[in-house]
This record gives C-alpha cells, sequence and structure tokens, in this order.
C-alpha cells in the first residue's frame, strides 16, 4: 500500500483538463499500466489532486500512471506509467 494520503479522488477529475488537450475524452479509455498489467478505463484511476498537478495511479499496484501540470498557456503530460492508452473515436458521418 502506498505512503500516500487515502484523499483520493476518481479519474473523471481528469475530463476537463485532457479534454483541453485532447479532441476526446481521455476517461473513457482503456488504458493497461506499464507496473502490474492492469487494464481499465482512466476514469477507474485514483487521482491525487494534493501535488502540483494532477496524478493519477493505478488502482491495482499505485504506480503512477499519468501526471499532469497545466500553466497559464501549456499543459505538461507524462504518460510514463502507461503501456498503452486505446481510445475510443466517434463514429464518422458518411
Amino acid at each position: 500500500m502506498s505512503e500516500m494520503s487515502e484523499s483520493w479522488i476518481d479519474g473523471n477529475v481528469l475530463a476537463g483538463g485532457l479534454r483541453e488537450v485532447f479532441a476526446v475524452d481521455l476517461t473513457v479509455a482503456t488504458a493497461r499500466c506499464a507496473g502490474c498489467g492492469r487494464t481499465g478505463t482512466m476514469a477507474e484511476a485514483r487521482v491525487y489532486p494534493q501535488a502540483p498537478g494532477l496524478v493519477a495511479r493505478c488502482v491495482g499496484c499505485d504506480a503512477v500512471l499519468l501526471r499532469m501540470v497545466r500553466t497559464p498557456d501549456r499543459a505538461y503530460l507524462d504518460l510514463h506509467g502507461l503501456a498503452y492508452l486505446e481510445v475510443p473515436l466517434p463514429e464518422s458521418a458518411g
């Protein structure tokens, strides 16, 4: 178990910040933890907002999946904890 505080919130909090960077909702994306191999949606991640920015951790092993820090004109993403991120795309009209 992590030494982190137990005051985490679920990965749905990532929706607003990630929506500003990506054209799709990444909270419904399927992610695989590079640490333990657990697969689930990003919305299932435990997000710790007390850090500078947001830190999303794996529910299975508590490894860091994603870090996101915003400045007034930039967003910095560290996704090294993800083995992959599978993003569902909307169906094209046509």
